[in-house]
């Protein structure tokens, strides 16, 4: 049985929009590439006790880089990602 963890790494996909919507949410100008880099980097980084499943979406928490993303747990996508409170 694959861990979630492991599935998102192998499955996630990205949509035209979600670039322009977390270089909006992290307020930087990020190219595509870059996004596509940190946020694999933040999944890689992140303890799967830090998954967290809620619905249809799968919220993973890092606090070291103070970002929060959000994937849809049935098509591994990627939605958006939240700078931490």
């Amino acid at each position: 049985m694959k861990s979630l963890k492991n599935e998102i790494i192998a499955r996630i996909c990205y949509t035209d929009l979600v670039y322009d919507r977390i270089n909006k949410k992290l307020n930087s100008e990020l190219s595509n590439d870059k996004i596509e880099e940190i946020i694999g980097s933040v999944i890689n980084e992140t303890e799967e006790s830090d998954f967290q499943q809620k619905g249809k979406n799968v919220y993973i928490t890092n606090k070291a880089r103070n970002i929060r993303l959000t994937i849809n747990s049935n098509t591994f996508r990627i939605i958006t990602a939240d700078r931490l409170k």
